[in-house]
């Protein structure tokens, strides 16, 4: 197609992928105070005063301004938007791409994302699961005598960061195989990585995580520690099984095949000194003073 029929296409698609967007979204508004309900419950709630008498291990979740009920439960009925009618408009956008790939192309993007999908919500189940033990980690922070009032947006932030970090830190392993299928890395140097990867995964864990105890880098760092080891021994079966099919793949770049170099016979003295250095002459008539192989 002309690019101006490409353009035309994308404009079609992303209208209605932003269709159903705002379809669910109203939707989700007749729900809004179940969805408020879901995303208030990590918080640990004081139930007598403002948990003073506690040292602070609770909170008291409140509105900060006259509008922040309504931005707030437009931003989480967008959000649900977002998230429930992703399998449609990630659809659209793989319409408009996939005539563009070959068949073996999209054969690895189904598997890719057929992967991709349930590693992010696994991860995004986690951060919700150990969220309690988090929070009441940073709440049991607070002084004695004090009090936490948490604002209902500031709590929607940092549970929506918790979810894309640790779905976000699932699909590393996802990447690592795509690019060993792709040929960029091997195996064997994956393997060699081991000690390197292990230490940058608990780092990373303690940095993501905002609490300062190790459960929650434990429950980052650990699974992710577990896929690192399983994209690795799927991508020594891969190496392996591409050895078998293409013996040359085996090689390094710099590294030269081996060589035959065992002399073979050319044959006895006479064979040598019999041959014709030109081609057996088929007349000797000549033409114009010339035989036929001049």
């Amino acid at each position: 197609m002309p690019l101006v029929e490409h353009l035309r296409e994308l404009r079609n698609r992303l209208a209605k992928g932003m269709l159903a967007i705002t379809v669910v979204t109203v939707v989700a508004a007749f729900y809004s105070q179940q969805l408020m309900s879901f995303l208030m419950d990590p918080v640990p709630r004081c139930t007598d005063g403002l948990g003073e008498s506690t040292g602070g291990a609770c909170a008291v979740i409140a509105y900060t301004d006259l509008l922040s009920p309504f931005t707030t439960t437009v931003k989480v009925c967008l959000m649900a938007g977002i998230v429930v009618s992703s399998p449609f408009w990630l659809y659209q956008l793989w319409a408009f791409v996939a005539p563009g790939l070959h068949r073996h192309e999209r054969r690895y993007t189904y598997w890719f994302v057929g992967a991709a999908v349930p590693l992010f919500v696994g991860g995004g189940w986690l951060a919700y699961t150990i969220m309690p033990i988090s929070m009441r980690v940073l709440l049991g922070i607070t002084p004695e005598g004090s009090a936490n009032i948490l604002p209902m947006d500031k709590i929607l932030d940092f549970i929506v960061r918790m979810i894309l970090i640790f779905g976000g830190a699932f699909e590393l392993p996802l990447v690592l195989v795509m690019l060993n299928l792709a040929g960029a890395v091997t195996g064997r140097r994956m393997m060699g990585w081991w000690r390197g990867v292990v230490m940058g995964v608990f780092v990373f864990g303690a940095v993501a995580t905002p609490t300062t105890d190790p459960i929650g880098m434990i429950a980052l760092a650990g699974p992710i520690v577990v896929l690192y080891f399983l994209a690795v021994g799927f991508a020594l079966l891969n190496d392996r099984r591409r050895a078998r099919a293409d013996r040359d793949t085996a090689l390094d770049d710099d590294e030269a095949s081996s060589l035959d170099l065992t002399p073979e016979p050319i044959g006895g003295v006479e064979s040598v000194t019999t041959a014709r250095a030109l081609p057996e002459q088929a007349t000797r008539d000549r033409v114009n003073g010339y035989d036929d192989v001049t």
